[in-house]
């Protein structure tokens, strides 16, 4: 892999691998985009086979939140960052606060964030030497955990499909299939479920499984299994790139609307969905729940429940928006989406140079 010539290819400012030997903290932050505000976005925790393999996660990541932020109308660019390790195992106060210092160092271009791997008693730790992160808990006067907020913006965002496929927002009797229920999977399941949809679910996590069938009344399939159920609406809520070419062909569902970052494993991806009548929600539009609760942090006034409320509700109109710009078009979802997200950015450009920056 060709690293310099990826981010010049896709818009990337910058890139900082960072190391302490003392805490063995072995990370990487991208900066995609700071036209619009200072680039947010979460600190990703996770045992990958390789550095190459965290470098492209992590650059891939931080273009999808300038274009996340971008759709979500909020004053910030895309960043990320991958702590390459095993979250069970691995973890330290050292580790962390060794990492606040490397986002200190960057001066205010990346604040950091809870993604996979990471919880927001990490994010106080890491907080401990740096001033830039966001995701602190209320009594710190955060958001907290954002998870449940994004969830809301899914189930939005499902519901704007369903108003496109069938003329109704109601997903009474609808069957929704869910892949993966932690955070954002089960509390997506348990709205579902008070909306009266019907599930299928699957999980590594047999607990989080036996408590989806217990209370929720969730069928219950195989890992590989869930791509072939016979559904309404496949949510795919794990980890990204499970959209692929031995995955579309075998799914029976009308929509596909989740909170899973990167779903697509290659834009292609999005014109077969297309060809095959599949109604996708591109992840960064209907996933945007969680960074616009953690946004309001970093805004003026400081955090604001009626505000984040306000606006992951307005998710609806956002995904609805672009299914029917793709459908006018006669393009994917996907395109549509980053067409607006990269015009929106583009604009900012032409209007001025960032006024956030000191």
């Amino acid at each position: 892999m060709d690293i310099l010539a990826y981010m010049t290819e896709h818009g990337h400012e910058q890139l900082n691998i960072v190391t302490d030997k003392e805490s063995g903290l072995r990370a990487v932050i991208a900066v995609h985009d700071t036209t619009l505000g200072p680039s947010l976005g979460g600190c990703r925790f996770y045992p990958f086979e390789s550095t190459e393999a965290a470098i492209l996660d992590v650059l891939r990541l931080s273009e999808g939140m300038s274009y996340k932020s971008a759709m979500a109308g909020l004053p910030l660019g895309g960043g990320k960052c991958v702590v390459i390790g095993d979250p069970r195992s691995d973890k330290s106060a050292e580790l962390f606060r060794a990492l606040g210092r490397a986002v200190q160092q960057m001066g205010g271009r990346y604040i950091t964030a809870e993604d996979v791997g990471t919880t927001v008693a990490d994010l106080e730790t890491v907080s401990e030497t740096t001033d830039y992160v966001a995701g602190l808990s209320v009594a710190r006067g955060g958001g907290g955990d954002p998870s449940p907020w994004t969830a809301v913006g899914v189930l939005r965002g499902i519901e704007a499909c369903a108003e496109f496929r069938w003329g109704s927002r109601d997903l009474r009797g609808k069957h929704v299939a869910i892949q993966g229920i932690g955070k954002v999977g089960y509390a997506l399941a348990e709205m579902l479920h008070h909306a009266g949809a019907r599930l299928t679910v699957t999980d590594v996590n047999e607990a989080m499984l036996r408590r989806a069938e217990q209370a929720l009344g969730a069928t219950v399939v195989g890992l590989d299994d869930i791509y072939a159920v016979d559904c309404d609406v496949f949510a795919p809520c794990a980890l990204g790139a499970t959209l692929n070419d031995h995955t579309i062909p075998q799914l029976r569902c009308a929509i596909i609307a989740g909170s899973a970052n990167n779903q697509l494993a290659t834009p292609a991806h999005g014109e077969m969905l297309r060809q095959r009548g599949i109604i996708y929600a591109p992840d960064y539009v209907i996933n945007a729940g969680g960074v616009i609760n953690v946004a309001s942090e970093v805004g003026e006034g400081g955090y604001n429940e009626g505000i984040v409320r306000k606006r992951v509700d307005a998710i609806f109109e956002t995904v609805l928006t672009v299914l029917q710009r793709a459908d006018a078009e006669g393009i994917p979802t996907n395109r549509a989406a980053d067409r607006e997200a990269k015009q929106r950015i583009a604009d900012a450009k032409t209007r001025r140079q960032p006024q956030w920056a000191h």
